[in-house]
C-alpha cells in the first residue's frame, strides 16, 4: 500500500492468530480400535442407508462419533470421511461450522445458558454468572468430576419462555439463578430434574446417538407440544376473529 505522498508503506504483520478449539486435543484418539470401528460401522451402515446419496449422512455420522468420544476427535473425523468417501477437509469444514459439534471433552450433562438479547435481559446473564461461580468453572469448561460442561448458547427459539437453560438440548424454561443452581445440583447428585417439555434427560453421549438417528428409548412423559406462552398470539387472534389476509389473485 502507499501513503499520502505516494510513498510505499510497509506493515509488519504478526503471526496469524490461532483459531481456538481446533480438533486437536491432548489425548484425543487418532484412530479407533478394531472392536470400536466394527461397532460404529454397524450403526453407520444403518444411518447411511436412509439417504440416496451417502454424503448426505455426514451430519448424523458426526453425532454418532460424538456419542463415542463426547466430542469430535481426529478418530471420529477420519471414521466419517472413510464411511462417506469424503476428504478430511470436507468433513472438518462441515464439523467446524455447527456449534452442536463439540471441540473438547464434554461432561455427562452439557448445560447451556441462552445469553441472546431477550434471555439476557430477562436474567440469562445473571444465570450464567451464577452457574460459573457455583460450579467454579468458566465458559466451555467441565467440572472436575466430569458431570457438567457449562457454555453460553445462542438463541434456541424459546424466547417465549425466557430465560431458558438447556441440558443436553432439552428445555428448562423460565429459569432464575436459584432454580438454575438447583438444576445443576440435581444433575451432580444423579437425580436430574425433568425438563419443562420433552423427554427425560439422558447422558450427553446417549443424546448424541439419538441425534444421529438411532433409537430413542426414553419414555414419553407427555411433556411435548406447545405451551400457553407459545400459543398466546393464536389465542388472541381467535378471540378477536382475526384472519390472515386473502392472497391476491395471480394476474399472470
Amino acid at each position: 500500500m502507499t501513503g499520502p505522498q505516494g510513498q510505499p508503506v510497509f506493515l509488519r504483520l504478526g503471526p496469524p492468530p490461532q483459531e481456538p478449539n481446533q480438533f486437536m486435543v491432548d489425548g484425543a484418539p487418532q484412530s479407533y480400535p478394531p472392536e470400536v470401528q466394527a461397532r460404529l460401522e454397524v450403526d453407520a451402515k444403518e444411518i447411511i442407508g436412509r439417504y440416496p446419496h451417502k454424503r448426505s449422512a455426514l451430519l448424523p455420522l458426526l453425532h454418532l462419533v460424538q456419542g463415542e468420544d463426547s466430542y469430535l476427535t481426529p478418530a471420529g473425523l477420519e471414521f466419517c470421511a472413510k464411511q462417506l468417501e469424503l476428504t478430511g477437509a470436507e468433513v472438518s469444514a462441515v464439523a467446524s461450522f455447527y456449534t452442536m459439534y463439540r471441540r473438547g471433552p464434554t461432561g455427562a450433562y452439557l448445560v447451556g445458558v441462552c445469553t441472546n438479547t431477550l434471555c439476557a435481559v430477562m436474567g440469562g446473564d445473571a444465570i450464567f454468572e451464577t452457574l460459573k461461580e457455583h460450579l467454579a468453572i468458566s465458559n466451555d469448561e467441565t467440572t472436575s468430576d466430569g458431570s457438567i460442561t457449562l457454555q453460553h448458547i445462542e438463541c434456541n427459539a424459546a424466547c417465549d419462555y425466557a430465560p431458558v437453560v438447556m441440558v443436553n438440548w432439552e428445555f428448562f424454561d423460565n429459569q432464575t439463578p436459584e432454580s438454575a443452581r438447583e438444576l445443576v445440583d440435581s444433575l451432580r447428585s444423579g437425580q436430574p430434574k425433568s425438563p419443562s417439555r420433552g423427554a427425560p434427560l439422558c447422558a450427553f453421549r446417549e443424546m448424541s446417538r439419538i441425534l444421529a438417528g438411532l433409537p430413542d428409548q426414553r419414555p414419553d412423559d407427555g411433556q411435548g407440544g406447545a405451551g400457553a406462552a407459545t400459543l398466546a398470539g393464536l389465542r388472541v387472534a381467535q378471540e378477536n376473529d382475526m384472519q390472515a389476509p386473502t392472497p391476491p389473485e395471480d394476474e399472470s
